[in-house]
């Protein structure tokens, strides 16, 4: 079949979008596949759903060879079965949350497990009922406070959401693994770079949690990797834990003065000029940096945190976020520390010359918690807890004691990997894909139980699997253009074949008619720029911002049966006959 490009309702647009940051959201705005409404809120046109259609027909297909059934549920839900679970509360200001007009509470869903798992609940009772695996493909809502990127982050957006349901663990390894193999073809055959990462479960739950990460430098996701297979997403990511130390014979801690070290380098500066060791100098990894944050806790009560970590390092407050949740993290305020004035700004440390300030001995009542490689016997410089004044020699399992551990410091090319793999590289990516082992949580919480073969009621255990669609729209956009245009893979793009008619000649005309003519003919899907009152270097504009891989130009090559291929991936441009050309692209 053909669309004439007269009749199509697009428009090109020349400039850019003003809130456009990345080339994927410039681009599929200035060729007019999508349109803005609201900030993270697209209206969508038919270029954009012919792209967006065919990546939702190759991910059914991959769906259905897993053995996955299609089903489908509303976006408007109640609120009950979310506050069953506990996610009402959980998901806090990302809910959408809205009333009818009799004062119930609904929401627009963010994603669908608890449905999925009533809806199984209602109608299966048995084991020999499963496994099962049941998929949507539904558009979701979440209130991003950054939605950015066009596509890729939006408030609304499409996802592939697929569910599973066994009785046993070792029946959920298989529909997992059947589901992470989906994943891996429906990537492959879109052309998309991907990296499998161990990733944390978040609010979703659930005991083995992988990211599918597509790698690029726009990716809002930092992994880690080592050429020894080790691969996780940074909140994921585990310290390698040191040996404890002896503390038997080491030093009492000392108090020194320390005025004007705001920083941890004025104060390894102080350290060497003043203390200077007799084995090397002192380094800001000697040094324990004590960071306050403020947490808020579900029910809006704020409680602070203190984290140690060693001094060379920073948190990394996604990872803190990812330690805490469901409690929302931030640096803690002016007024938190006037409330908590045993907490001497600049100054803080687990211990004073009076005694315990933080920590498991302490009468502060702030939680401490410190970075792994902080084991009992190390020794430390740190602040006393007195105006200008920094302690050294402070021995951790001795004059201090953590209320535990916490995974909050960054990390960095060079950490050794927890599988022993080597050193770890940072790279950047973008998720498209998630699959969850959720085990027992969400049925035990909703009461999905079914009969064993001995009569027995037992709890269902499930999986949840997300693929983000209209994300990978637009990280396909964003991985195949060349700043002048879209540039689709063939499997995706919206159509086959673009044939432009380039001259004011009846050749050129009768000559492009009967090229999109076969063509249609042989199957293809056309797009054929039949604008009679538009330039050749417009519609070539166009052409290249559109970006249909294989492009027809009917020129003055026509006269002589003459027109030319301009295969946009290679940019390379081809003379061909009709004859020869409708041959070779039947094909």
């Amino acid at each position: 079949m053909s669309t004439r490009l007269s009749q199509l309702f697009v428009r090109t647009l020349r400039e850019d979008p003003v809130d456009a940051e990345v080339a994927s959201h410039r681009l599929l705005v200035r060729a007019g596949y999508i349109r803005r409404q609201a900030p993270g809120i697209y209206a969508w046109l038919p270029l954009g759903l012919k792209v967006k259609r065919k990546i939702e027909a190759i991910v059914r297909e991959e769906m259905e060879n897993a053995g996955a059934q299609e089903v489908h549920f509303p976006g408007l839900l109640p609120r009950e079965p979310y506050e069953a679970t506990g996610r009402w509360t959980e998901y806090g200001d990302n809910l959408f949350r809205l009333q009818d007009r009799k004062g119930a509470d609904y929401l627009l869903a963010p994603t669908h497990e608890e449905v999925f798992t009533l809806l199984v609940k209602d109608l299966y009772s048995s084991y020999k009922d499963l496994p099962l695996s049941i998929y949507q493909i539904q558009d979701k809502y979440r209130d991003e406070a950054r939605s950015r990127g066009g596509l890729l982050r939006g408030r609304e957006f499409t996802m592939k959401d697929a569910y599973s349901f066994d009785y046993t663990d070792a029946g959920l390894d298989i529909s997992y693994q059947a589901q992470r193999d989906a994943y891996e073809r429906i990537f492959t055959r879109l052309g998309l770079e991907y990296a499998i990462v161990k990733a944390d479960a978040g609010a979703m739950g659930g005991s083995r949690s992988e990211e599918f990460l597509h790698p690029t430098p726009v990716g809002e996701d930092t992994y880690v990797r080592t050429d020894g297979g080790y691969s996780a997403n940074v909140e994921a990511f585990t310290t390698v834990v040191p040996d404890a130390l002896p503390i038997e014979g080491l030093p009492a801690a000392t108090v020194f003065d320390s005025p004007n070290t705001p920083t941890i380098q004025t104060l390894v500066d102080l350290a060497n000029a003043e203390q200077p060791r007799a084995d090397r100098p002192w380094t800001a990894a000697d040094t324990l940096k004590n960071v306050v944050l403020a947490l808020t806790n579900l029910d809006g009560s704020r409680e602070l945190l203190v984290v140690g970590l060693p001094g060379d390092r920073d948190v990394d407050l996604k990872r803190v976020e990812v330690a805490v949740a469901p409690a929302d993290v931030e640096a803690a305020n002016e007024g938190d520390f006037a409330k908590h004035p045993a907490l001497v700004k600049g100054y803080i440390g687990p211990w004073s010359p009076e005694g315990p300030v933080l920590g498991a001995e302490s009468s502060s009542g702030i939680r401490y918690l410190v970075d792994p490689r902080v084991v009992d016997g190390t020794q430390w410089v740190t602040g006393a807890n007195l105006a200008e004044k920094h302690v050294f020699g402070l021995v951790a399992g001795r004059d201090f004691i953590a209320d535990g551990v916490i995974e909050a410091s960054d990390v960095r090319a060079g950490d050794p990997a927890p599988d022993g793999s080597g050193p770890v590289e940072i790279a950047r990516g973008m998720e498209i894909g998630h699959v969850f082992q959720l085990g027992r949580k969400y049925a035990e919480a909703l009461g999905l139980k079914v009969l064993d073969e001995n009569g027995k009621l037992v709890t269902v255990t499930m999986g949840s699997y997300g693929v983000g669609i209209t994300r990978i729209m637009a990280v396909i956009a964003e991985s195949t253009n060349d700043g002048k245009g879209l540039i689709w893979p063939a499997n995706v793009s919206p159509f086959d074949v673009h044939v432009v008619a380039a001259g004011k000649e009846p050749v050129v005309w009768e000559t492009a008619e009967a090229l999109v003519s076969a063509l249609e003919a042989s199957g293809r899907d056309v797009l054929f720029d039949d604008r009679p009152k538009v330039s050749p270097g417009v519609k070539f504009g166009d052409a290249e911002l559109l970006g249909v891989p294989l492009i027809v130009i009917v020129g003055r090559g026509a006269v002589d049966g003459n027109v030319e291929l301009w295969d946009r991936r290679t940019n390379e441009r081809t003379p061909y006959t009709v004859a020869e050309l409708v041959e070779v692209l039947s094909k």
